[in-house]
């Protein structure tokens, strides 16, 4: 049994979210709750979020206790990229990449 959470279109680089994925990836959910609240980094917040719906979702979807979970699985996608321009000297134009990200959670219960 497991249960899932999706974060889609996160206006966070994916290169900087799957960093601190790594941190929390097969810790115990408390332990992960702890790192993400104590990590200082931009994508620390929205993943406390995503990861606390996970438990939600394991708790009354699933009948699950919250004290054997764990972070089975997490990781994350590049989602749709915003181009933008930004003027330069003499005319020209420069494009700049707004990147985006779509993070997947899966949480399972230890045996």
């Amino acid at each position: 049994m497991e249960a899932r959470a999706y974060l889609r279109h996160a206006r966070i680089s994916p290169r900087k979210v799957g960093i601190v994925l790594d941190l929390i990836r097969n810790q115990p959910v408390e332990m992960a709750l702890a790192i993400l609240r104590h990590t200082p980094k931009a994508a620390s917040e929205p993943l406390e979020k995503l990861l606390r719906s996970a438990i939600a979702n394991a708790t009354n979807n699933h009948d699950m206790d919250e004290r054997a979970l764990y972070v089975a699985e997490c990781f994350v996608t590049p989602g749709p990229i915003m181009k933008r321009i930004r003027p330069r000297a003499q005319g020209r134009a420069v494009r700049v990449v707004k990147r985006t990200s779509h993070v997947t959670m899966v949480l399972k219960e230890k045996e």
